[in-house]
């Protein structure tokens, strides 16, 4: 873990950042990153789906500053940079409540603009490669337009993130807005939440307890996994990026992998008795996934450092000690 102390040596220029979505599993490593890097950090979530548990490690920090708020609502920030991390991202959250999920991208991302122009701060959005619906290109370039369904069950989620991408685009051409956006392919790591219904979470949970590894589908379909430490260091290289490279990036591991492969291999670091059980196929879930990175190599001189069996085994060894603090208090 990193340190979180306030005795890291000040940087070049310490900053003020926003992080909506902070509480998150992704957003609380990123502001722990930040604050990692000497930075201020405000982070704001309406705990929908994030944990105060993924923050607490962060309040004895003084730069660090927590916010319960809902990014549908206004909010008025003294802040230079902001990460718009804030929508539910796995299909069991954001399909509980989809027309939620529509405003907390577009009406989300409207307040966070209008709070970047206000501020004239720089802005990045976290988008996602369900942009691309089922892609009928592979792998999946940043000037691919996509294959999305526009009134399916994962519409709320794919095409709010398609709008908010939108209006980014917009707010930079009409006001001049300086925008990044990042399309972030599946990220795992410590912190996922057990029942968010991703798949390496969901592996995980069940091999640590011998149950059946529900694979949907044949399990040929495909997936890259990005560990979280990777994905951050993306997020920030985005936004810390000189102005004149292009807005969007993929950020992701194009290390790709089919789903009977990867429960295999978690059924083998859990050392569990687990067999695997097939359910149909969602609607619209897509059968290849794989981001080509050639861009965010040329520009940020970034890709992924941390190979799959490295990051699950450090994913396998928190849900296992989650399990047994579980134990312990009950």
């Amino acid at each position: 873990m990193l340190d979180t102390s306030n005795n890291h040596p000040t940087p070049a220029r310490r900053k003020s950042i926003l992080v909506t979505g902070g509480a998150g599993f992704l957003g609380s490593h990123l502001c722990e990153k930040l604050l990692a890097q000497g930075h201020h950090v405000i982070c704001v979530d309406n705990l929908l789906t994030g944990q105060q548990r993924n923050i607490d490690h962060l309040r004895s920090n003084i730069r660090f500053t927590f916010i319960e708020h809902d990014v549908r609502a206004p909010i008025d920030l003294n802040v230079e940079e902001i990460y718009n991390l804030a929508c539910p991202a796995s299909p069991i959250h954001y399909q509980n409540d989809p027309i939620k999920t529509v405003q907390t991208c577009v009406l989300g991302a409207i307040n966070m603009l209008e709070l970047a122009a206000k501020q004239g701060a720089k802005i990045l959005q976290a988008s996602t490669s369900e942009i691309y619906g089922d892609p009928q290109v592979h792998p999946q370039p940043e000037h691919y337009w996509g294959n999305v369904n526009p009134v399916g069950v994962r519409s709320c989620y794919d095409e709010g993130k398609r709008c908010a991408e939108t209006l980014f685009f917009d707010y930079a051409r009409q006001e001049a807005l300086n925008i990044r956006v990042a399309r972030i392919f599946n990220t795992y790591g410590p912190r996922m939440k057990e029942d968010d219904g991703r798949v390496v979470s969901n592996f995980i949970a069940q091999a640590l307890r011998n149950h059946p590894l529900t694979v949907f589908g044949d399990g040929s379909q495909t997936r890259s996994f990005c560990y979280v430490d990777d994905l951050v260091d993306g997020l920030i290289s985005l936004m810390d990026a000189p102005n004149d490279v292009p807005a969007v990036m993929n950020i992701g591991n194009p290390s790709e992998i089919d789903v009977h492969s990867l429960a295999n291999e978690i059924i083998r670091q859990c050392n569990s008795r687990s067999k695997l059980v097939n359910k149909p196929l969602p609607q619209d879930d897509p059968v290849r996934r794989k981001p080509d990175i050639q861009r965010a190599r040329r520009y940020l001189n970034w890709e992924p450092a941390t190979n799959l069996s490295q990051g699950l085994e450090r994913t396998v060894a928190h849900f296992k000690n989650e399990m047994l603090k579980c134990e312990q208090a009950s």
